[in-house]
C-alpha cells in the first residue's frame, strides 16, 4: 500500500528545506522526496567558480544563518554546499533519495497520488519544489541542429579548461553570462552574445538591493528602491577584472548557425567552435503535468503558491511568480514562511477538499 502523508515535497533542494522548516513546526506528517544522491539541490551542478553576489547574510535559509566567508567576500559553490549539508544534518529534515517522481495524479477527491521509481505515495497536499536546473531553455535557432561544434548549457558548465584556445561564443546577458564570460575570455577567444546592451550595476551594489527591489515590486513599493532588478548584472570581482580587460562587450545575436559556425546580421559568416547558452531555464513541472494545470505559457497559475486549477498542489521556488525572489535562499525561506501557514489553515479547513473550476 501506498504510504500516507499530510504534505509531500517534490524537490531536495533550497526551496524544499525552506518548507521543511516550517512544517516541522506543524505537527503535520510530510516527507521530501528528492532525486538528488546527497544534499544541495541545482547547486550541486554549478560551475566550479561560481560566487553568489550577495553575502552569506543574504543567502541564508531560515533558523540558522550561513556563516560569513573568512575574508568576507561572497560565498562560492562549495561553501554553499557545505551549508546546505549541515543545515540538513541540523535539523535532520524527513529527505528519501534518490528518489525520482514521475507523476503526480489525483487520487479521488481527497488525496493526490505521487508515482516514483520507488514506491507510491498519497498526500493530502504536494509541494512543488522541482525547481529549474533540469529544464534548461536553449532557444531555436534556425540551423541549431546542423552545427558540429560542441554545445553546452551553463546548467552543465564547470570550467573553461576545455575551451582553452577556442573560438567561443557566450549567448546570455544575465549574471551567469556575464561570470561565465569573464571566466573564458581568460583562456579562450570569446565573444559575449546578448539581446540587448547588458545593464550594469554600480560596483558598490550587490544582490542585496535586487532582492529587495524583487521585494518592494510586489509590495507596491518599488519607487522607493534603487534601480536594479535580478537580470542586472552584478559586478562581482571577475566581472570587473574582465571589464579592466576590455572583454566586456556584447555584440547582438547570429541569425542563424551552420555546420561551423554561424551567421551574423550583416551575413557575414564566421567559424565558430563551441556555444555556451546562458539563456535561462524553465520551470521543471512536466511531473504535474496529468494534473492539467500547465498552461500554454510553460507555467502553473497560482493564488500566492497554491494552484488554482488544483488547489492541493503548491509550489515554492521557481521563481517570483509564485513568491517574490522565491528562487534565492533567502527569499525561499520567506515565502515558505507564510505559505506553510496558509496550507496549515487550508488543510484543516472544511473546504480542503474542493477543487476550484478550471477557468
Amino acid at each position: 500500500m501506498a504510504e500516507q502523508f499530510d504534505v509531500v515535497i517534490v524537490g531536495g533542494g533550497q526551496a524544499a528545506l525552506a518548507a521543511s522548516y516550517f512544517l516541522r513546526r506543524t505537527g503535520l506528517t510530510y516527507v521530501i522526496l528528492d532525486n538528488g544522491a546527497q544534499a544541495g539541490g541545482a547547486w550541486v551542478h554549478g560551475w566550479d567558480s561560481l560566487h553568489l553576489f550577495s553575502p552569506a547574510s543574504y543567502s541564508s535559509l531560515p533558523g540558522w544563518p550561513m556563516p560569513d566567508t573568512p575574508d568576507g567576500s561572497y560565498p562560492t559553490r562549495d561553501e554553499v554546499l557545505d551549508y546546505l549539508r549541515r543545515y540538513e544534518a541540523r535539523y535532520t529534515p524527513p529527505i528519501r533519495r534518490p528518489v525520482t517522481v514521475g507523476r503526480v495524479e489525483r487520487a479521488g477527491g481527497k488525496f493526490l497520488n505521487i508515482r516514483t521509481n520507488a514506491d507510491d505515495f498519497l498526500s493530502r497536499a504536494v509541494i512543488g519544489a522541482t525547481g529549474t536546473w533540469s529544464a534548461p531553455f536553449v532557444p531555436d535557432v534556425a540551423g541549431h541542429e546542423f552545427f558540429g561544434g560542441t554545445q553546452i548549457h551553463s546548467g552543465h558548465y564547470q570550467s573553461a579548461a576545455p575551451f582553452a584556445g577556442r573560438r567561443v561564443l557566450v549567448v546570455g546577458g544575465g549574471n551567469s553570462g556575464a561570470q561565465i564570460l569573464a571566466e573564458v575570455s581568460l583562456l579562450a577567444n570569446a565573444t559575449w552574445v546578448t539581446l540587448q546592451d547588458p545593464v550594469f550595476l554600480p560596483d558598490d551594489v550587490d544582490g542585496r538591493v535586487l532582492f529587495e527591489r524583487a521585494t518592494a515590486r510586489v509590495l507596491g513599493n518599488a519607487g522607493a528602491m534603487p534601480t536594479g532588478g535580478f537580470g542586472d548584472i552584478v559586478m562581482v570581482p571577475p566581472v570587473r577584472a574582465a571589464r579592466e580587460r576590455g572583454v566586456l562587450k556584447a555584440v547582438r545575436p547570429f541569425v542563424r548557425m551552420t555546420a561551423t559556425g554561424v551567421v551574423w546580421p550583416d551575413g557575414q559568416e564566421e567559424a565558430i567552435d563551441a556555444i555556451i547558452w546562458c539563456t535561462g531555464f524553465c520551470p521543471a513541472l512536466s511531473a504535474f503535468a496529468p494534473l492539467d494545470v500547465i498552461e500554454p505559457d510553460g507555467l502553473i497559475h497560482v493564488n500566492g503558491q497554491q494552484a488554482v486549477r488544483e488547489p492541493r498542489l503548491w509550489l515554492l521556488g521557481y521563481g517570483s511568480w509564485c513568491g517574490p525572489a522565491s528562487a534565492t535562499l533567502l527569499g525561499a525561506g520567506r515565502v515558505a514562511r507564510s505559505m506553510v501557514r496558509q496550507l496549515t489553515d487550508w488543510l484543516a479547513s472544511p473546504t480542503q477538499d474542493v477543487r476550484l473550476p478550471k477557468p
